[in-house]
Order: structure tokens, then sequence, then C-alpha cells
């Protein structure tokens, strides 16, 4: 049974328990879609976690008793595809320079590089979460071979755009930061724009990813255009 609390005067979370679980991510998807529909005014913002969904109003608007029988209701929306979810392509550029930890990934798993990345590329990713930093998107599952603990020690200064893995999840850096999660490469794509008041991040919760490799010509290639504002993000949208 799902479980609404308050935070504060101006939000609500529902939480449907505690434990990280693609079956929890799923209804929580379908809670925030479900809500989409019913168009309450007074909304502000509506964040979506592994296992819970906070949703951020104006109670001067929105009454709270209002808004958390829509909730209720909201949870027991059934599981479907996302109307609201985007499919991506993103291309990586692994190893060397750009993914300084692929060949210790992959002596660690008993792989070789080229087999870390077929499967990571081979792999649909779903972005469950944005969090730890602006844009930055918590994506899984990876296969239980590939899934290790952190870095025993953590960088000090991660580079922009670096894919990285730990656990059973992978991520990508949109901002130079510090972090201990395993680099396998980088992307030209630019995961959060400030320029774009509207939907500065490039990925939501509920959208879908494949990676493509990439040599380190097309990365330079791609991160010019990317620069130059050649390219924006429509062109990594899959149909």
């Amino acid at each position: 049974m799902p479980r609404l609390l308050d935070l504060g005067d101006g939000a609500l979370t529902l939480e449907f328990g505690d434990r990280i679980d693609s079956s929890l991510s799923a209804q929580v998807m379908a809670t925030r879609d479900a809500l989409a529909e019913e168009a309450l005014d007074g909304i502000i913002d509506v964040v979506p976690t592994w296992r819970s969904v906070t949703v951020h109003f104006d109670p001067l608007r929105l009454d709270r008793q209002v808004l958390a029988d829509c909730l209720l209701r909201c949870a027991a929306a059934r599981i479907q595809k996302s109307a609201l979810a985007t499919r991506w392509q993103i291309p990586v550029c692994f190893g060397g320079e750009h993914g300084p930890d692929l060949d210790a990934v992959a002596t660690a798993t008993g792989r070789s590089p080229e087999q870390v990345i077929e499967t990571v590329c081979a792999t649909e990713l779903r972005v469950f979460l944005l969090g730890f930093l602006p844009g930055f998107p918590y994506l899984g599952e990876l296969p239980e071979w590939l899934r290790l603990p952190r870095r025993a020690t953590p960088r000090s200064a991660v580079p922009a755009n670096s894919l990285a893995v730990a656990g059973a999840q992978a991520a990508i850096y949109p901002w130079v930061s510090p972090g201990g999660w395993h680099l396998l490469g980088r992307t030209p794509v630019r995961l959060f724009d400030l320029a774009n008041e509207a939907h500065p991040a490039l990925l939501a919760p509920g959208d879908s990813l494949h990676f493509t490799a990439i040599s380190a010509d097309r990365y330079r290639q791609l991160h010019a255009a990317v620069a130059a504002g050649e390219l924006d993000a429509d062109h990594w949208r899959l149909p």
C-alpha cells in the first residue's frame, strides 16, 4: 500500500516501497503519467525517484486533500508504456583518455574491453531518476556480471559528459565533479543546457536510451558541432 507523506505545506510524497526495484520504478512512472492526465491547476513540479514521487504544489491554488486523493487514485494506475517517455541514442567514445577505467572494468569482470563495450551498447537502459547534479541521470539496469562496487578512491574531478558505471546502474556526469564510479567513455552530447529554459535537462525519468560506440575522431567532430550549436537535442532522439 503506498504511503502518503507531507513535505511541508507545499509538497506531498507518495512512497511505494523502501528499496531500489524496477517494479517500484515502473509504478512511480505510471503514477506520474496518470497525474499528468489529471491536469490539476496548482502543481508546480513532479519529481519521480526510484521508489517515490514528490509533488510540489501551490497551497493557495490547490487544496492539499484534493491532491492527496488524486495521488492515491493515480497510484493504482495500470503500468504501461509511458506517453511522456522519449527514446534516445547517445554516442560514446569508449576507452583511452575518455574512458580510463574500461580496461580495469574488463579485467575485474573477466571480459575483454570489446565485450564490455558491446554489452553496454546492446543494453537498453531506462532513466530512473535525475539527481546528484542537474541533469545527472541514474540509468539501469546493468547485467549482473557488470555490477561492480564503486572505486576505492574517488576522483576529485570527473570530466563532464563521462559515462560511468557502479553497481547495477550507469550514469553520465553532465558537469565536472568529484565521483567514484568507473569511467568507460565520454559522450559529445550535452546533458544539461542552461540556454534551454523550458527543458534544460536532456533526459527525463521514464526515458530509455541506447549507447553507440564512436571513434575519437568522430567524437571530436560531434563535440565541435554541439559547441557550435549545429546539433540540438532532437538529433539524438529516436523515432
